[in-house]
């Protein structure tokens, strides 16, 4: 104890609580995801992953049968239904649907989605014979349309970047790479944070509040032209954390 410690022990002042270590993280394997958008290519290697993880898992769909079908494909305990019961019945909810209908779709499931943990994934780009190019919402992001659009909803943003050929393919074993998570309650952040490691060889990277948003979701511009250029299927590392 250094004699600043004895000092403020002496003089009635309580120690400070030592600081809490980034990479404890909760234990998530027992809550239910949904995944919205979980038919098409980012959302079914998502819950693909997770449920080979041992994650409890329910992939949402405009039509039932149709999320029923692509979960029989996926196996590994995964269900299927429509929207709005995917989001009744999930604890956490990854957003994965087309920047199309994004809007859209959150607003009409802004009350099976109150009190719930909602991670947008979603990335608005735009696309023309140059390549692809990001687009700004006038919420500032995607992330930030969801929490505009859900007021009642806890809203975080990750898994932007993740591959969907890499996540699909049942001969790869582990996917290592990064997931940048945002949000602005370092409780749920943890908790998707946790979810990504969940995933063999990923590891959840904390990367600022919402507001910082645009950045991350714009990047998948740049990630697409990487892979273009090199037959890739690029994702990210943080260094030095």
């Amino acid at each position: 104890m250094t004699s600043s410690d004895s000092a403020q022990q002496s003089a009635g002042t309580p120690a400070k609580a030592p600081a809490k270590d980034p990479w404890d993280l909760p234990d998530v394997s027992g809550l239910v995801v949904g995944v919205l958008g979980g038919t098409g290519p980012q959302g079914k290697g998502l819950a693909y992953r997770l449920a080979l993880a041992g994650q409890k898992v329910i992939i949402g769909s405009r039509a039932a049968e149709r999320a029923q079908a692509a979960a029989g494909e996926l196996g590994h305990g995964v269900e299927g239904a429509d929207n709005a019961e995917t989001a009744r019945r999930s604890d956490i909810v990854i957003v994965a649907v087309p920047w199309e209908g994004h809007g859209k779709t959150l607003e009409s499931l802004r009350e099976e989605l109150t009190g719930k943990l909602v991670v947008d994934c979603v990335n608005p780009l735009g696309f023309d014979k140059k390549g692809a190019y990001a687009l700004r919402p006038e919420e500032g992001s995607a992330a930030e349309q969801a929490a505009a659009l859900l007021p009642d909803s806890r809203v975080a943003a990750a898994f932007h970047h993740l591959s969907a050929v890499l996540l699909q393919d049942p001969e790869i074993d582990r996917i290592d790479t990064d997931v940048m998570v945002l949000g602005e309650e370092r409780a749920d952040v943890e908790i998707v944070q946790a979810l990504a490691g969940r995933i063999a060889g990923m590891r959840g990277v904390f990367a600022g509040r919402l507001r910082n948003a645009h950045q991350v979701e714009s990047l998948v511009a740049n990630l697409i032209s990487v892979n273009r250029r090199y037959k890739a299927h690029a994702g990210l590392r943080v260094t030095d954390v």
